[in-house]
């Protein structure tokens, strides 16, 4: 085998297999039979976004907040604010609940705040590198 992928051997995985369905219909497009680390890269580039973290971070830190509270609190457009939001909704990140016109956000699962400690414990250590890093674009918008 060869190419950029000569040693990853996932090509088979379950996880190929289940998300060949969801491909299709998803708002992004990933290969006919993407690798466990094509998917996993995708996943965190779902946290790439300093908005996307800062909303996660939000709901970390509350029970559950209002499309309207996180635009509030984000000072980001209402527009910008949902996009980011169906984002991480998609991912699997947050989930949303509808009370009349009002729709609730939370973290869809508790590793997910677990994540992001573990992320700002591991960065304590190298805040100055990755500030410095010249390598890694940072997002637009």
């Amino acid at each position: 085998m060869s190419g950029p992928h000569q040693c990853d051997t996932s090509r088979t995985s379950d996880m190929s297999i289940s998300v060949n369905s969801v491909v299709t219909t998803a708002p992004f497009r990933l290969p006919a039979a993407p690798l466990a680390t094509d998917l996993v890269a995708k996943y965190f580039r779902g946290l790439g976004d300093p908005s996307r973290l800062r909303i996660l971070a939000l709901l970390r830190g509350e029970e559950e907040l209002s499309v309207g509270e996180l635009v509030e609190r984000l000072g980001l457009p209402q527009p910008k604010v949902s996009n980011h939001l169906a984002c991480l909704r998609w991912c699997g990140f947050i989930e949303a609940r509808r009370e009349g016109r009002t729709v609730y956000n939370r973290l869809a699962d508790q590793r997910v705040a677990e994540m992001l400690e573990l992320a700002e414990s591991l960065l304590a250590a190298n805040a100055e590198h990755v500030a410095a890093c010249c390598r890694i674009e940072e997002p637009t918008g």
